[in-house]
């Protein structure tokens, strides 16, 4: 949900990679046990809404899911032209796929924006399943403590569109991803 992202405390260590504690709070709030459920929903009229699982196991849908998780390791802050001027970060993201082996990929902030903005347009009644993107800031952007946050928000935004089937299949997640 767009309200969920975590806002975890900052981690006092010394390395970029997450704990164990910290990966909890990247998960999406969808993974895990799955429970194949029925719900009811009431509408404004009156209406109920009945929502049922009914993907199978070896579904179309289910098919579409090919990673297992992913996480944000580390980071490289690239200077600009000017001393103070025009640095940039670009993040070390390493995909676990259900084939076993990691993908590697490296993306900046505005590419994660881009993404997510692109997923709006393609999915527009599916942006409550997108969360925010982490904030932006002028002045504190290349602090650590900043970029441990940023760092946790951008993989928990990453795992929650890996992790949903309609997302994971989508031609834009893989131009984001191979690009």
């Amino acid at each position: 949900m767009a309200d969920a992202m975590p806002n975890p405390e900052p981690q006092h260590s010394s390395s970029n990679s997450p704990s164990k504690s910290s990966l909890q709070d990247i998960i999406p709030p969808y993974w895990g046990a799955h429970r194949r459920t029925t719900s009811q929903i009431s509408t404004d009229n009156g209406q109920t809404i009945r929502l049922e699982d009914n993907t199978e196991e070896n579904s179309e849908s289910s098919r579409a899911l090919w990673a297992k998780h992913v996480t944000i390791d580390d980071y490289v802050v690239v200077d600009g032209n000017l001393p103070g001027v025009g640095a940039y970060v670009v993040w070390n993201c390493i995909v676990e796929t259900l084939d076993g082996g990691p993908m590697t990929i490296r993306k900046r902030y505005s590419e994660f924006d881009d993404l997510r903005k692109k997923l709006v347009q393609t999915f527009p009644l599916a942006e409550a399943a997108l969360p925010e993107m982490p904030p932006k800031s002028v002045i504190s952007k290349l602090r650590p403590r900043f970029l441990e946050r940023r760092r946790i928000g951008l993989a928990y935004f990453l795992n929650c569109v890996l992790l949903n089937p309609e997302f994971s299949a989508s031609p834009v997640l893989k131009d984001f991803l191979f690009s």
